[in-house]
């Protein structure tokens, strides 16, 4: 029983570490690279029509904003760059193919309609994976990038460039109110 809640504790504390945004960031940040380069790769056009046909505004325009929000914001999301800047438009994608593509199917993402000699034939997918991706960028703005993520190399030069420690993030300091050190900084 000893083992087992040593091992318990040794999980917990890796995880404790963030480590849980690695895997995150990889499957969003190369998830949305892939749609958005599946999109190109079949000819900008062709995903242009598809905006056309279900009265999306400006399907030229808002189909090139689509890619590239794929693109760069997967990118920044697989090396763990801006990640609260860029899941702002990533999440807009999502909710939009939400409601114009997948709602009208269901929750599901895999539904099986038959199964025959040349292999199985699948419906229309259900927004379950875009609810997938925008739970795992909740969980990457509220949680953080982790480590080994373009954000934290980013803070630790800026900390050096401006003289001051590499300390824990603003938002886990305790700023409250009974605090000597905040009453010094606020009587000055």
């Amino acid at each position: 029983m000893n083992a087992l809640v040593a091992s318990y504790s040794r999980l917990t504390t890796l995880l404790e570490g963030a480590w849980y945004a690695i895997p995150l960031r990889l499957m969003v940040g190369y998830g949305f690279m892939e749609h958005g380069y599946a999109k190109l790769a079949r000819g900008p056009e062709s995903f242009v029509n598809i905006l056309h046909a279900i009265g999306v505004p400006e399907p030229s325009l808002l189909g090139g904003l689509t890619v590239l929000i794929e693109l760069i914001g997967g990118f920044a999301v697989l090396i763990g760059a801006f990640i609260p800047l860029a899941s702002i438009p990533m999440a807009a994608v999502l909710l939009v193919a939400i409601f114009t593509v997948h709602l009208p199917y269901g929750f599901s993402s895999i539904k099986l309609e038959a199964v025959t000699a040349a292999g199985a034939h699948f419906g229309q997918p259900g927004y379950e994976t875009d609810l997938l991706y925008l739970a795992a960028l909740c969980a990457l703005v509220l949680g953080g990038s982790g480590p080994l993520a373009i954000d934290r190399f980013l803070i630790r030069n800026h900390d050096r460039s401006f003289g001051e420690s590499s300390g824990p993030p603003l938002e886990f300091e305790d700023v409250s109110p009974d605090r000597p050190e905040f009453l010094a900084n606020e009587r000055r």
